[in-house]
């Protein structure tokens, strides 16, 4: 059932909503759909999984229309429709895609606050439970809970539409979708807080739901690169963290566990992403192509990556990215131009309050012989660090200085 509903849920309550012109009523009814199958399946299992879903739920949409009287117009408009077969235009592998695609681009509309696009499309598209979403960002129950009914209720006030938008208004708004699944799997790759270094299964499901937004919108080339990004970033996976779960640094990494299948994918989805020029997310992804081409950390070509870093600071300038530079640069041409580079960050107080600034000035420093300074600054950040697993490795560094 869990399978099927991860599999289904987004098609499911995209048709409803499409149909119903109501978030809310259509989830509402996908779920009671889902809890009609738990005590009718085990009796009888149905050919169509999908189908028998996808039925049972108009049927409990027309119930509740039923039960309002402002709905009877739309109640004669659905009770029109065949409800009988088990496989109906709603399942009809010709009529899908569009739904699905409406589907990502409403829970991602821009009427709705980043946390709130976030919970919705993990919720209606990706068919996570409010549980599920919650221990993944690590908030309160409640909390994911009343970002999904406010971002229900902000499309029904807006009244955005339950349908495809025009080809123009997707590329437009393409970006919010695309930034919303790098949260998810950025989040899942490596988590803000708590005591897991990596989520998996967000950043999976991230993986997912980008390869469902590359089927659907196949002329993006950003689409792509983002996919890229993800499938090379998530190869690393089986070797970032060691058997007590503790993060592994990228130099001591046995690259005999990266998923060179992911590889070849994300290898894959670069080429797609390339022949227009490569925008934020494909440069990011070249990036972690060059990591995954490397034998080890000394045989990789770091001026490529500075190069990269400084064309992804022309198309998309961030002080992330200027601190990345850094890295690459301390690679390729030693610490000492590295530093200068975070010094400027730290003077222009480009990331307040994160623990990546001094990180990365403590590890530029004991590179430089300059013990007691990188110690300072190493405790600094473990000190501004919520995740409990690089805490943990900033503190060991700190103490090796003393």
């Amino acid at each position: 059932m869990e399978a099927v509903w991860r599999i289904e849920s987004a098609r499911i309550v995209a048709a409803l909503a499409r149909f119903t012109g109501d978030f809310g009523l259509a989830e509402d009814a996908a779920q009671e759909a889902v809890a009609e199958a738990l005590v009718s399946w085990p009796l009888a299992f149905p050919a169509s999984p999908a189908g028998w879903l996808m039925a049972t739920a108009r049927r409990r949409a027309i119930d509740a229309i039923r039960r309002r009287a402002a709905l009877q117009d739309r109640l004669v408009l659905l009770a029109a429709e065949s409800i009988d077969g088990v496989v109906d235009e709603e399942v009809d592998p010709e009529g899908i895609d569009d739904d699905v695609l409406a589907l990502m681009f409403i829970s991602c509309h821009p009427v709705l606050s980043r946390e709130a696009r976030v919970a919705l499309t993990l919720r209606v598209v990706g068919g996570l439970s409010s549980e599920e979403i919650a221990r993944a960002f690590l908030v309160p129950v409640p909390t994911v809970q009343a970002r999904i009914t406010r971002g229900k209720k902000t499309i029904a006030a807006a009244g955005v539409p339950f349908e495809l938008p025009s080809a123009v208004e997707r590329r437009e708004r393409l970006g919010g979708v695309l930034s919303v699944l790098y949260v998810i799997f950025t989040e899942g790759s490596t988590a803000t807080s708590g005591d897991r270094l990596l989520r998996p299964d967000l950043a999976y499901e991230a993986i997912r739901l980008a390869r469902t937004l590359a089927v659907l919108q196949p002329d993006e080339p950003e689409v792509h690169g983002l996919l890229a990004l993800f499938e090379l970033t998530a190869a690393r996976f089986p070797a970032r963290t060691g058997p007590d779960g503790g993060p592994v640094l990228l130099e001591d990494q046995d690259r005999r566990l990266w998923d060179f299948s992911a590889v070849r994918r994300g290898l894959a989805a670069l080429a797609k992403a390339s022949p227009r020029g490569l925008g934020p997310y494909g440069l990011q992804a070249a990036i972690a192509a060059v990591h995954a081409s490397a034998a080890s950390v000394g045989a990789t070509d770091w001026e490529r990556i500075v190069v990269l870093y400084e064309a992804l600071g022309r198309v998309a300038p961030s002080a992330v990215v200027e601190l990345n530079r850094a890295v690459a640069v301390a690679m390729a041409s030693g610490p000492a131009e590295a530093l200068a580079i975070v010094d400027e960050l730290v003077a222009a107080d480009r990331l307040p309050g994160s623990h990546l600034v001094p990180t990365v000035r403590g590890e530029l420093l004991a590179r430089l012989g300059r013990r007691v300074e990188a110690r300072a600054e190493l405790e600094l950040a473990a000190g501004l660090c919520a995740n409990q697993r690089e805490r943990a490795v900033l503190l060991r560094k700190a103490s090796l200085l003393a």
